[in-house]
C-alpha cells in the first residue's frame, strides 16, 4: 500500500460517538476531581511552581470549546474571543468553575452534532498556528487533560485525600 493509499483508507477503529464517549469520560472523571478538591486550595495550591488546579482547568476550558467551534465550523477563535468566554472575571469559587465545566459539556455535545463526520479527517490549521488532521486537535485537547489531571492527582495525595481512580471514567 503506498503512503497515499494509507491516508485515504478507512482506518476507522473506533466511531465518532465514541470518541466523543471516551472524551467526554475523560471529562467526568475531572469535574470529580473538581467536586473533591478542597475549595480553599482550589485556587491557591500548588506544588514545585506547578500552576494550581483551577487554572489547570480554565486551560482545559480554553481549549474545549473553541476547539470544538473550530472543528464544527472551520473557524478557530481564540477563547477571548467567543462570547461564553468574554466574562473577564475567572470564577471565585468551586460551583462557578463547576457551572462553566457543565456549559462547556454542553457545548461540546452541541457542537459535536453540528460537525460532519468527513471533518475530522481532514487537515485544517488550529488556531492559525497548528497544522494537521483535526481528529489529532482533538486527541491533544485529551492527552492535555489527562496530563494536568496528573498533576492535580499529586495534589489530593499530598493533601491526604483519596483521588478518585483514573481508570473510572462513569
Amino acid at each position: 500500500m503506498t503512503n497515499d493509499q494509507t491516508l485515504n483508507a478507512d482506518p476507522a477503529v473506533i466511531s465518532l460517538d465514541t470518541l466523543l464517549e471516551h472524551w467526554q469520560g475523560h471529562r467526568r472523571l475531572t469535574r470529580r476531581m473538581i467536586e473533591i478538591f478542597p475549595e480553599d486550595k482550589l485556587f491557591t495550591y500548588s506544588i514545585g511552581g506547578m500552576r494550581p488546579f483551577s487554572e489547570l482547568v480554565m486551560e482545559f476550558l480554553g481549549m474545549a470549546v473553541p476547539g470544538m467551534k473550530g472543528i464544527a465550523t472551520g473557524v478557530w477563535q481564540l477563547p477571548q474571543d467567543l462570547p461564553h468566554h468574554q466574562r473577564k472575571e475567572k470564577p471565585a469559587t468551586k460551583q462557578e468553575l463547576l457551572n462553566r465545566w457543565d456549559e462547556a459539556t454542553e457545548l461540546i455535545n452541541k457542537l459535536w452534532s453540528q460537525t460532519p463526520n468527513e471533518r475530522f479527517m481532514e487537515t485544517d490549521k488550529a488556531f492559525g498556528q497548528w497544522e494537521g488532521p483535526v481528529y489529532s486537535f482533538l486527541l491533544y485537547w485529551i492527552d492535555n487533560e489527562i496530563h494536568h489531571r496528573g498533576q492535580a492527582y499529586v495534589y489530593l495525595r499530598s493533601l491526604g485525600i483519596e483521588p478518585p481512580a483514573f481508570w473510572d471514567r462513569s
